[in-house]
C-alpha cells in the first residue's frame, strides 16, 4: 500500500507546502494514489531526487506530493539487447553501478547522479556534457509507463507500437515537468562502456577563438562526446573529450592537438578535475540560467550573457559551442538589477530565436523576473496536450511556461 503521511517542510515546493505527501512502493500502489487523488480533485506535483525542483515556475495549487523514491528497481535488463527497463525513482548513479559490470553505461550525465532520478531526468529534461555526442534524453528513451491523472497506466514507445491517443508519449513527457502524467518506469537504450578517455584544453581563448577551435575539430571530422569551455577571467578553457577504445582515443587526441600549439592533453586525475570544475560553475550559487542560440551565433550570445553574470556574486559562464548553449551561475545580490539584466539577455537573444530560462532562482528574482519569458511559439499546442492528458489541470498546475 502506498505510504500517506501528513507533508512537512521538506515536502514545499518553491515556497508552497502541500497537506499530504504520498510514496508508493510499486506500480499499483502509484496507479491507487492517483486515483484517490482524482477523486480528491487534488493538486499534485510528483518529486524524485529534487536536483530540478527550482526549474520552472511554483504550482499554482499544491495540495499533495507524490514521492518517487521507493519506485527503485531494475525491472529488465537485456545486455545483448543493450536496453535497460527501470522504475522512476532510481537514481542515474544507481543505475550506473547496475550497468557497469556488464561492460554499459546510459549516456547521459546530468548534475547530481548520486540524487538524480530517472524519472526526473525525464521531467526535466535534465543533461550534461556527453549531449555533444549522444544528445539528449529524448534521444535515449525507447519506452515510458506512465500513470495518467485519473490513475490509469499507459504505455507508450518500446515493445508497444501503439502510443496513447496517438501521442508520442516517451518525447512529449521529456521537459514536461509532471504536468502530463506521473513518469512510473523508463525503457532506455544504452551505450557501451568507454575503455579509454581523454581531454584536450585550450586555455586564454576569446569567444571567437572558442567558436573557431570547436568548428575546426568537427571540421576535421573528430567525433568529441563532450566539448565545454569555461570562463576563467575575460578568457575561456575549450575542453574537449574523447572516449572509446584506446588506439581511437589517441589517435583523435592527437590530430586535436596539432590543430593548436596552446592544446594540452589531460587525462585521469586532471581530466577528471576539469569535469568537476565544469559542474561546479554550472552549478554555483542560487541563480542559474540556460540560454540557447545558434551556435554561430555564440559571441553575440557571450555578449548577450556577460552582464547578467556581472550582477551576480561570483557569476561566470559556461558554453557548449557545439550545441549552442550556455549557463550563467553565481550568488544573487541585487534582485532588481539581475531581473533587468535577464530581460535584457532575452531581448538580445530573441534576433537568434534565442531563449533563456531560469533554472534556479530565489524568491526575490522570481518576484520580478518570469523563469520562462515569453510563451513560445508552440504554447497553444503545449496547452491542447495538457487538456488530452490532464483535464482537469490537476497536475503541477501553473510549472509550465504561460501558465500551463
Amino acid at each position: 500500500m502506498s505510504a500517506v503521511r501528513a507533508a512537512a517542510d521538506g515536502d514545499a515546493v518553491l515556497g508552497l507546502t502541500p497537506r499530504v505527501a504520498l510514496e508508493p512502493g510499486s506500480l499499483d500502489e502509484a496507479a491507487d494514489a492517483m486515483r484517490a487523488l482524482a477523486r480528491d480533485r487534488a493538486a499534485v506535483t510528483f518529486i524524485g531526487g529534487g536536483t530540478d525542483l527550482e526549474l520552472g515556475a511554483p504550482p499554482a495549487r499544491l495540495d499533495a506530493v507524490l514521492h518517487t523514491r521507493r519506485l527503485d528497481r531494475v525491472k529488465e535488463h537485456a545486455p545483448a539487447d543493450q536496453i535497460v527497463a527501470v522504475e522512476a525513482g532510481l537514481t542515474i548513479a544507481a543505475l550506473q553501478r547496475h550497468l557497469a559490470p556488464h561492460g554499459q553505461r546510459l549516456a547521459l550525465d546530468p548534475p547530481h547522479p548520486e540524487r538524480a532520478t530517472v524519472g526526473g531526468v525525464v521531467a526535466a529534461n535534465a543533461f550534461g556534457p556527453r549531449r555533444t555526442r549522444f544528445g539528449t534524453v529524448r534521444d535515449l528513451v525507447v519506452g515510458v509507463t506512465l500513470v495518467r491523472a485519473d490513475g490509469v497506466v499507459a504505455r507508450g514507445g518500446g515493445k508497444v507500437v501503439k502510443n496513447v491517443a496517438g501521442f508520442d508519449l516517451p518525447r512529449l513527457l521529456c521537459g514536461s515537468l509532471g504536468s502530463l502524467a506521473l513518469v512510473a518506469e523508463v525503457v532506455f537504450r544504452l551505450h557501451p562502456l568507454p575503455e579509454a578517455s581523454a581531454t584536450v584544453a585550450v586555455p586564454g581563448l576569446t569567444p571567437a577563438e572558442v567558436r573557431a577551435l570547436a568548428r575546426a575539430a568537427l571540421d576535421a571530422r573528430l567525433d568529441p562526446v563532450a566539448m565545454a569551455a569555461l570562463q576563467e577571467g575575460d578568457r575561456f578553457r575549450l575542453a574537449i573529450r574523447f572516449e572509446g577504445f584506446g588506439p581511437g582515443v589517441r589517435e583523435q587526441a592527437e590530430r586535436l592537438l596539432a590543430l593548436d600549439p596552446r592544446c594540452e592533453a589531460l587525462a585521469g586525475a586532471d581530466e577528471a578535475a576539469l569535469w568537476a570544475r565544469h559542474d561546479a560553475l554550472r552549478l554555483a550559487g542560487d541563480v542559474r540560467a540556460k540560454a540557447a542560440f545558434p551556435p554561430a551565433s555564440l559571441e553575440g550570445a557571450v555578449r548577450a550573457l556577460e552582464p547578467l553574470a556581472a550582477t551576480l556574486t561570483a557569476g561566470a559562464l559556461v558554453l557548449h559551442p557545439a550545441l549552442g548553449i550556455a549557463f550563467v551561475a553565481g550568488a544573487l545580490s541585487r534582485a532588481e538589477a539581475t531581473g533587468s539584466a535577464v530581460a535584457a539577455a532575452r531581448v538580445a537573444l530573441r534576433p537568434g530565436n534565442g531563449s533563456l530560462v531560469l533554472a534556479a532562482a530565489p524568491a526575490a528574482l522570481r518576484a520580478v523576473a518570469d523563469p520562462w519569458g515569453d510563451p513560445p511559439p508552440a504554447v497553444e499546442v503545449m496547452r491542447r496536450l495538457k487538456r488530452e492528458l490532464d483535464p482537469d489541470g490537476r497536475l503541477a498546475p501553473g510549472r509550465l511556461a504561460g501558465g500551463i
